[in-house]
């Protein structure tokens, strides 16, 4: 009899916890979905701690899909109601604002439809941290190197490379463009790209995402990022705007063009983009990465140039990403095979806008 008594106040305690989790988390969710959504976001789901909890043996190892160590968040897979998902955990090693987990959730779910987003099933706010609950479709995560796997795995095929690429910048574009406040990123990087099953590609994580005031483009903001691909113009203003997101792009570009990190902890000397840009500046051979008979050297060139353009020092001489996305396109096709073409590879945003291609989705 004591030991039921015993577990039943035991009971009574984590269902207080549980409460007050879900009294305190609501809240917040609630708050910071009014404030950037203006009371509209496509619907999710909520689900219950012990849902959760079945879904993965409350949080086994074994069932993480990566760990992402800077941000403080776990993913697993399992499953639902029968529908397999991937189940991003935030831990309570989130020391900075937590508002930021649920800006993850609201972000999250208002790009949910678009193809080039993890699609949101729903979220638990049952936990002392948030939990979301996408669909998974079989992926895989991309590394630090643009390939998945482990470091040493080869890179990936050159015209797979070539569509993450495009898929990605077009949704980033889908993010400048698509709602009255610009959503900026703000951690555009090869770790936060998943590939399903069809290697479509699929960008996450808007933990540090920001929307700009209505009408706005830029925003002044604390310094954010990961280290290797944050813009230097946002690092000595402070200032965040739209070519922010262009610059850490051009940065993945370069990594899925070459194979090598941006940046090495430890390494004070590694200068990835300098290096780069140094011998293409001298005209000397930039070493493309993958298989020797996978080489196009034609289109590698282009998409050298194009990267270089978005990493511009001074934002004003970068790209919008909507020119980014169709000159990648134009690459991907061939259509840059043209006697107009210039001597350095580099389109100019007339030849972009007068382009004959589809329309971006």
């Amino acid at each position: 009899m004591g030991f039921w008594w015993s577990k039943k106040e035991n009971s009574k305690v984590e269902t207080s916890n549980v409460s007050n989790c879900f009294l305190k988390n609501g809240s917040m969710f609630l708050q910071q979905l009014i404030a950037d959504c203006n009371g509209i976001s496509n619907p999710i789901r909520m689900f219950t701690s012990d849902q959760i909890s079945k879904v993965n043996d409350h949080f086994d190892p074994n069932s993480s899909i990566v760990e992402d160590t800077d941000t403080y968040f776990t993913w697993y897979k399992g499953e639902i109601e029968g529908r397999p998902c991937a189940i991003k955990r935030y831990t309570e090693r989130l020391y900075v604002e937590e508002e930021m987990a649920y800006n993850d959730i609201v972000l999250s779910a208002r790009v949910s439809n678009h193809s080039g987003f993890l699609k949101l099933i729903g979220c638990c706010l049952q936990f002392p941290r948030p939990v979301l609950v996408f669909e998974n479709l079989g992926y895989t995560v991309l590394n630090e190197r643009g390939t998945v796997g482990y470091e040493s795995e080869p890179l990936l095929p050159w015209n797979l490379r070539l569509k993450i690429a495009k898929e990605i910048a077009i949704a980033i574009t889908y993010l400048h463009t698509a709602f009255s406040r610009i959503i900026i990123h703000r951690d555009i990087k090869a770790t936060n790209v998943f590939l399903d099953k069809n290697g479509t590609a699929k960008l996450t994580d808007f933990f540090l995402a920001v929307s700009l005031p209505e009408g706005k483009s830029s925003l002044e903001d604390t310094v954010m990022g990961t280290a290797g691909y944050l813009d230097p113009n946002y690092c000595t203003t402070n200032v965040v705007t739209e070519y922010s997101d262009v610059f850490s792009f051009g940065i993945l570009m370069l990594v899925l063009l070459t194979g090598k990190q941006p940046y090495k902890p430890g390494y004070h000397d590694w200068k990835f983009l300098e290096n780069v840009k140094d011998l293409h500046e001298r005209g000397e051979p930039v070493e493309f990465g993958g298989d020797s008979n996978d080489m196009k050297p034609v289109q590698m060139k282009m998409f050298l140039e194009l990267a270089l353009r978005c990493c511009e020092k001074n934002k004003e001489n970068r790209p919008k990403m909507i020119l980014v996305a169709k000159e990648i396109k134009l690459i991907e096709t061939g259509s840059f095979y043209c006697s107009e073409m210039p001597e350095n590879g580099s389109m100019s945003h007339q030849q972009l806008i007068a382009a004959d291609i589809s329309t971006l989705s």
